[in-house]
């Protein structure tokens, strides 16, 4: 599965941030994405583990919203989802340090070159900070862009086991 979403994360201050990741899978457990945990991304989900979706498709007129705590994915998938990455994907994720500052670009780029002679004829190991979390909703929200501002609106939200249905005014 390949869909873009926005993610929205707050520090354990409340400082508020999103950004778009990239959704590789959905299923009864939840929606799983992929990243540095050493990045603001992974630190801020480490400190505050509760996180929103938002996905919208504009020849559609759609918009679904998801808002859930979120868990690390096991080594197992991690390692699984690493294996099936491109190669050049494999050798930028274990060489950048997400999120943080660099002096050029040249640089990076230098990184990548010497991992690529490194990894030469071998396999790229997942690094330990590379990682996947899982968002486990408890609430979903789909919404279909309505003629004069008449949205329909229909929200799932989960008590333990159990999803309630509503309705919900545009």
């Amino acid at each position: 599965m390949l869909d873009v979403a926005a993610l929205a994360t707050a520090s354990a201050r409340g400082e508020a941030a999103v950004r778009f990741v990239l959704l590789k899978q959905a299923d009864e457990h939840g929606f799983v994405f992929y990243t540095d945990k050493r990045s603001a991304k992974g630190r801020t989900l480490e400190e505050n583990p509760s996180a929103a979706l938002a996905f919208y498709w504009d020849r559609t007129n759609r918009q679904v919203r998801v808002e859930g705590s979120v868990e690390a994915v096991s080594d197992e998938e991690a390692d699984s989802y690493w294996a099936s990455r491109e190669r050049g994907s494999q050798l930028s994720g274990s060489v950048s340090v997400q999120s943080s500052p660099l002096k050029s670009r040249a640089e990076l780029v230098a990184r990548v070159a010497r991992a690529k002679s490194l990894f030469a004829g071998k396999a790229i190991p997942r690094p330990p900070y590379w990682g996947g979390f899982r968002l486990r909703p408890t609430r979903i929200e789909f919404w279909i862009r309505g003629a004069s501002r008449l949205h329909r609106r229909e929200v799932f939200i989960r008590t333990g086991k159990v999803w309630k249905r509503m309705m919900l005014q545009p």
